[in-house]
């Protein structure tokens, strides 16, 4: 299996991303990206970046993590019409190119385990797999919270066999179960809703947490900062649209 190294290794500090002191982590999913960026660690949507780009953060010790969504079928997607008819559920919410999947379907798992397989092939050291919390919406399936937590487990089991790390996204009603299987976590929006605590198993296990608050909820910035040192959290600040810039509070 592989390793994430702990990140931090500089003083609590507020850093604006693509500054010139480094943040610990970054999270760019839409253009604009800015693959200069001084961060140890970048996740970044594998459509987005080419091999040879991944391989420059390497040189720069960035270590890159491929976001891919395996609760979804996302229509621009090159497999999109992989996916049969019969494993479509329901549209996600405010995504309108995007359908909840049938995740106990083994042409989804194929499908995802193909995906897994292009992260490792272009060079990503780790997986962040979105919407395994799709137990908790209208998926059009009925799937429970027992069906998303043998599917998360199973990719996971196949991400370490291809030498990648993988976190868990979000879906804290899984973290008692699934902290001993993932590698690090992600969670958005923890101190919004007031879930933070939730994180505490990561933490005793030595895991990093990585969280996510977005510019649009209001937050004060300096005191969701402090509590983020207090948990241990690597904590940032971005825009919904989740591309280059925002603030790092870094630990």
């Amino acid at each position: 299996m592989a390793n994430l190294p702990m990140f931090l290794t500089v003083p609590m500090a507020v850093f604006i991303i693509g500054g010139e002191q480094p943040a610990h982590w970054d999270w760019q999913l839409t253009e604009p990206l800015d693959l200069t960026v001084r961060v140890s660690l970048l996740i970044t949507d594998m459509d987005a970046v080419t091999p040879e780009q991944i391989a420059q953060l390497q040189s720069r010790d960035t270590q890159p993590v491929c976001y891919i969504s395996v609760g979804t079928r996302e229509d621009y997607r090159d497999d999109a019409a992989d996916f049969p008819a019969h494993v479509v559920g329901k549209p996600l919410g405010d995504w309108p190119d995007e359908v909840y999947v049938d995740i106990r379907s083994p042409e989804v798992t194929t499908i995802m385990k193909a995906r897994i397989d292009r992260c490792a092939a272009m060079g990503f050291v780790g997986v962040e797999p979105d919407n395994i919390d799709l137990f908790e919406n209208e998926n059009g399936f009925g799937i429970t919270k027992a069906d998303s937590l043998a599917y998360t487990s199973a990719l996971a089991d196949y991400a370490h066999s291809k030498g990648l790390t993988i976190a868990q996204k979000n879906a804290p009603e899984l973290i008692p179960d699934l902290v001993d299987k993932m590698d690090f976590l992600l969670l958005e929006q923890c101190f919004e809703y007031d879930f933070c605590e939730e994180t505490q198993p990561y933490l005793d296990a030595g895991k990093d947490v990585l969280v996510v608050e977005y510019t649009e909820a209001g937050l004060d910035w300096d005191a969701t900062c402090t509590q983020a040192k207090d948990f241990g959290f690597h904590l940032l600040m971005k825009d919904r649209d989740i591309s280059a810039g925002g603030k790092a509070c870094a630990d």
